[in-house]
């Protein structure tokens, strides 16, 4: 009669561990394997991922994430894509054959689409071996078109042509320049002295030009204001003359007896001609005629 086996006589059985013995083995294995294998790869954000298969380079692109990639035979590697800034400096010649040394900035990144272009093409050693010789050349050239007093003056205009020129030749790289700068201008000593010494020409001949158009001025203002008090002299004495002129016309022999009427006090003179030389005895005169 077959005896029946128990649940747990059933679990220690030895075709059942054997069994579970191969699976976790197999897990372990599987595990261990795909540490040691490791097929995820990793792109973090602000990179690309370019695929190599045994080094040829692929033209699939990992965008930022995780993916899975066949180990041994694909390997990926993380291109920066963000703004990235380097500062150079640059030494070159002005038009007029003065040293310049300059220390410029410049904001760029790398096209995402062609980043398995610039790996395959530049390395990623790209900016020592374009960028930063781009830079040294524009700036050469450009600095040849301008003056030593123009590079200061015009520094705009500088910026904008060695901006220009950098951007063309970048590009055809597939690196984006987004900004450039001038941080700074330096010259030999003999140019700096010189430039001093003209700008403090400069600024005396101004200030004896100010002080010129001040004393100018101050001529006019105190010639206008003689004309001013000498017209309304004139005008007065105009005024006063054309006053009497009128007053001289105005005085007839009438008005003359009307105004010594005017100012008679009704008593009769008793002499006239006192202080003239004339004398006249009114009294005497009037006394003889009543004894007659």
């Amino acid at each position: 009669m077959n005896k029946i086996q128990s649940p747990g006589d059933f679990s220690m059985s030895k075709p059942y561990r054997r069994k579970l013995r191969n699976i976790v083995v197999g897990s372990v294995l599987t595990m261990v394997g795909l540490l040691v294998l490791n097929p995820f790869v990793v792109v973090d954000s602000g990179f690309v991922g370019v695929k190599t298969n045994f080094g040829a380079v692929q033209n699939e692109i990992l965008p930022e994430g995780m993916h899975m990639v066949v180990p041994f035979r694909t390997k990926v590697i993380p291109i920066n894509v963000r703004v990235q800034k380097v500062e150079a400096d640059a030494a070159a010649s002005s038009k007029d054959l003065q040293n310049v040394t300059s220390r410029v900035a410049l904001n760029y990144f790398l096209s995402k689409d062609k980043a398995n272009t610039v790996f395959q093409e530049l390395g990623k050693d790209y900016q020592q071996t374009i960028i930063e010789p781009t830079i040294q050349e524009s700036i050469k050239s450009v600095t040849a078109m301008f003056t030593a007093e123009e590079l200061i003056t015009k520094r705009p205009d500088v910026k904008e042509a060695v901006y220009k020129v950098i951007k063309k030749r970048l590009e055809i790289n597939n690196i984006m320049v987004t900004d450039f700068s001038i941080i700074d201008f330096n010259f030999s000593e003999e140019f700096n002295r010189a430039i001093e010494a003209k700008q403090i020409a400069e600024q005396r001949a101004l200030t004896a030009k100010n002080d010129l158009n001040r004393i100018k001025t101050e001529a006019e203002q105190v010639k206008a204001k003689a004309e001013g008090e000498a017209n309304a002299k004139l005008a007065m004495a105009k005024a006063e003359a054309e006053a009497q002129r009128m007053l001289s016309q105005s005085i007839t022999e009438k008005v003359l007896k009307l105004r010594s009427i005017e100012k008679w006090d009704g008593v009769m003179p008793v002499s006239i001609g006192e202080g003239t030389g004339a004398y006249l005895d009114m009294v005497g005169m009037i006394n003889s005629k009543s004894k007659k």
